[in-house]
């Protein structure tokens, strides 16, 4: 072989060896990425998206969005709906948990909780988990919606639960209760791992990222949880009771309280960074915050839905509407989604938070939307679960 053909070979060797390598290491990142979203466009199988509650959906919504059909339940709707396995997941206050076939709305199981439902559900493993205002949690086979087991807390349940698989491999579910508990359940059996007692309700959902729970209460303190062992990390004083649930990237921890304030917190060297209030408008935060590159958006009792600077908690935009907004919005390739009790369902631009589209439904819409498979899916108070996507 001459001089020539060896330097080519040993060229090519070497360049093959490069990419061998650089696979694997892709394959590893992705593989050991815990901060990405679970969620990646296909469903929504959780309250606001993924464990991080990070309020961003992978999909693209259509251009030109119709509604495609409704389903009326026997009361108003304050739950808000999960998307798996093209079915929609959604409570009722009229007890019942409803699973819809997401093409048509045809109804194709509903479980009755006794009592209202204002908690999202949580679909994992072909698994229904979620908890009504009687106390009880319960998980459902998602096909049928028989019940696998239930779990009895002292008071209502309000927020979503959320998952965590342990150290080792133990799928853990978790969610808070009126009575104060934060509690950690195994996901196959329904039996106590772990409970962490707070000095008053909790209302919101925790969020959870990196192996530690993220949640506040109406003790007004955003706790932070070891997820293995529910022993408390660290917490931050709020100043007011947190009634919404907190979205998390990376140390930070973004949320509002019931004085009109919304915090960003360093979770692990346990100060806040900056606080938001709207000087002119200003009310309580009960919406869950989204966030997307450097900007937050979260709704306010104040009827506006706000666009602050993540770096430094300025306003970016605010966008107007006509009543008090509760809905926490979900960010979707450079839109924004979300309700309003003026009953109207909003579409926005994320950079400039002008409006691009809004479907008048009457009812108050408390409901956060779940945007998946280029569809959006909200309930109102009308007892309706509406779904809005692209005709064919």
């Amino acid at each position: 072989m001459n001089r020539n053909k060896q330097i080519t070979y040993r060229h090519l060797q070497y360049v093959f060896i490069i990419l061998f390598i650089s696979i694997c290491y892709c394959t590893k990142e992705e593989s050991t990425d815990t901060t990405k979203s679970t969620n990646q466009g296909t469903d929504w199988k959780i309250f606001r998206g993924d464990p991080q509650l990070s309020g961003i959906s992978r999909t693209t919504l259509p251009e030109n969005i119709k509604l495609l059909w409704s389903f009326k339940t026997e009361d108003d709707i304050k739950s808000s709906p999960v998307i798996g396995n093209d079915h929609v997941f959604i409570g009722s206050n009229d007890g019942f948990i409803y699973a819809l076939k997401l093409g048509n709305g045809e109804l194709v199981w509903k479980f009755d909780t006794g009592d209202a439902v204002e908690a999202p559900p949580l679909f994992l493993n072909n698994t229904i988990y979620i908890g009504s205002l009687n106390g009880l949690f319960f998980a459902l086979d998602a096909l049928t919606g028989k019940i696998k087991w239930k779990f009895v807390t002292e008071e209502q349940i309000s927020g979503s639960a959320n998952w965590y698989a342990t150290i080792k491999n133990e799928t853990l579910i978790i969610f808070g209760s009126y009575d104060n508990i934060m509690y950690c359940l195994n996901a196959e059996t329904g039996k106590k791992v772990w409970a962490f007692e707070t000095g008053n309700f909790i209302n919101g959902a925790p969020a959870i990222l990196d192996g530690k729970v993220v949640f506040g209460g109406c003790d007004a303190v955003l706790h932070v949880l070891s997820a293995e062992n529910g022993e408390e990390e660290t917490f931050l004083e709020a100043g007011s009771y947190i009634a919404g649930s907190a979205a998390l990237e990376k140390d930070r921890a973004y949320f509002g309280h019931y004085e009109g304030k919304f915090l960003c917190g360093d979770i692990l060297q346990n100060k806040i960074i900056w606080e938001y209030e709207d000087e002119e408008y200003g009310d309580a935060f009960f919406s869950s915050p989204a966030i997307s590159g450097d900007k937050v958006i979260v709704g306010s009792r104040d009827n506006n839905l706000h666009c602050i600077n993540k770096t430094n908690g300025k306003k970016n935009w605010i966008f107007r509407t006509r009543d008090i907004v509760d809905s926490s919005p979900v960010i979707c390739k450079g839109k924004v989604v979300f309700g309003s009790e003026d009953g109207r369902l909003y579409i926005i631009n994320l950079n400039d938070g002008k409006q691009t589209w809004s479907y008048e439904i009457g009812g108050a819409i408390i409901s956060s939307p779940a945007v998946a498979k280029g569809k959006i899916v909200v309930g109102a108070d009308d007892g309706r679960i509406y779904t809005f996507g692209e005709e064919k």
